[in-house]
């Protein structure tokens, strides 16, 4: 059996402001990397043998922390990226939602049936977040793996492997820094069991 530890980035300033960050590259703020060191200290008890990350700064620098703190080895990979939102990337969600009404009020209540102008569809990244997880599962059959990723990729696992609605993806509750255990039998792609982490939210 194979553990997946999915791990949400800390928090940046666009987070904080409702800016769409995608695959736009804001770093950790100051709250954003206290949150990294605190999730570390708690991951100390699960185990992970090795990390995969984001190659986005908020993801990079959390794995990095928790990597140094865990002294386990670390890579990029850059199928766990964010989704590309294109021309939203870097918008507010206020401005977003004036700029494109009906576009934007389909992507909150039927996600699956839009794509962000320029850029990704959620069946595009499904396709690469998927295709990463396998060959991740398929390189450390076994052990217990870090995932230090984003919010749309956390939640298409989550629905893969839990037997989620599809259109979760756009309710679930994943704060900056959550986490979570999935264990993944090798001969299967459904979980046996879940763990659920907390929110490492720095008061």
């Amino acid at each position: 059996m194979t553990r997946l530890v999915l791990i949400r980035h800390g928090e940046t300033d666009w987070n904080v402001e409702g800016r769409y960050q995608g695959q736009a590259d804001p770093p950790l703020n100051a709250k954003g990397l206290a949150q990294a060191r605190q999730v570390a200290e708690a991951l100390k008890t699960v185990g992970i043998q090795v990390i995969y990350s984001s190659p986005l700064q908020r993801a990079w620098q959390t794995a990095e922390i928790i990597a140094r703190v865990l002294e386990v080895p670390l890579f990029p990979e850059p199928r766990l990226m964010e989704i590309h939102q294109g021309e939203w990337q870097g918008r507010l969600r206020s401005e977003i939602a004036v700029q494109y009404p009906e576009l934007f009020r389909q992507w909150l209540v039927d996600p699956w049936h839009v794509t962000p102008p320029g850029g990704e569809s959620l069946h595009q990244v499904q396709a690469r977040v998927h295709a990463a997880v396998d060959d991740i599962l398929a390189r450390h059959p076994g052990e217990t793996v870090g995932l230090v990723t984003h919010r749309i990729p956390i939640a298409l696992i989550k629905v893969r492997y839990q037997g989620l609605d599809p259109n979760a993806v756009r309710t679930l509750n994943l704060p900056n820094t959550y986490w979570e255990v999935i264990d993944v039998p090798e001969t299967t792609t459904t979980p046996q069991r879940e763990v659920k982490g907390r929110d490492y939210d720095a008061p």
